[in-house]
């Protein structure tokens, strides 16, 4: 902008300042690390990343998830139903959709449970949600290691179209972790066959934990949902494949077209 000063000369005047609002800035910062976060985030860890008081990211919190940006966990805080990447392919949203169903088969079977999906190329778990009473069994193993032996892993590649299965198994050995891994491609297919639509690991990725997973399906999104037990849990494989399967065709439906693989 010119002006013109008293001594008669034209001078440019210094463009001024935007006005901001610091606490608008800082909950857009507690909300991008909680959207790029495949995990609840509980306050304590947003208030170290946002550089805040713990009092001052709770007053902020609060009040998103009032308006509905984020929504409140009991292990941390996930986007809220009014958050726009809702409606886009991103971990927050993924998450968001999943935690309700992950927490309800956690309540009614009074065991750990995982959502799981085939990206990329590889298959990665997206979500646990477990508690004191019903732990997770110790991923001890990396996934991309050890699919073959979960029974997420092997409902994932069971679903998977017949030259994408055969480039996985290509790139990842089928390595032994207990006496009962599976340890052949064509014994995985045989066992695979045995239940379709329901896939079973008994003690091959852990010993003392069985794991039961059924195919989330969806345009554009391969995955399962799965839950683990103790061995000897009195859970009985019907009760757990029916609620396993009604939490798993509600989720395909809320994931609907909105993730590619």
């Amino acid at each position: 902008m010119i002006h013109t000063t008293f001594s008669g000369v034209a001078t440019m005047k210094p463009a001024e300042a935007p006005t901001l609002i610091a606490s608008v800035s800082r909950a857009l910062e507690l909300v991008d690390a909680i959207a790029s976060s495949s995990r609840p985030v509980p306050a304590k860890q947003l208030a170290r990343v946002a550089g805040l008081s713990l009092g001052t990211t709770y007053n902020l919190l609060r009040t998103l998830v009032h308006e509905g940006y984020l929504a409140q966990e009991p292990d941390g805080f996930v986007l809220g139903p009014a958050h726009p990447s809702q409606v886009a392919a991103s971990p927050g949203a993924l998450l968001a959709r999943a935690r309700g169903a992950l927490a309800g088969l956690r309540d009614h079977l009074h065991a750990a449970s995982y959502l799981s999906r085939y990206d990329d190329g590889e298959i990665e778990i997206v979500d646990i949600v477990d508690g004191p009473t019903t732990p997770r069994v110790d991923l001890w193993v990396g996934v991309q290691e050890s699919a073959h032996a979960t029974a997420f892993g092997k409902q994932i590649l069971a679903s998977l179209p017949a030259e994408a299965r055969t480039d996985y198994l290509e790139r990842h050995p089928l390595v032994s972790l207990t006496p009962y891994t599976v340890r052949t491609s064509g014994e995985l297919a045989r066992r695979a066959g045995l239940t379709p639509g329901l896939s079973l690991d008994d003690q091959e990725y852990a010993l003392g934990y069985r794991c039961v997973a059924v195919p989330v399906a969806a345009q554009g999104f391969v995955g399962s949902l799965a839950v683990s037990l103790p061995i000897g849990s009195r859970a009985s494989a019907e009760t757990i494949a029916r609620e396993l399967g009604a939490a798993a065709g509600r989720l395909s439906l809320t994931i609907g077209a909105e993730f590619t693989i």
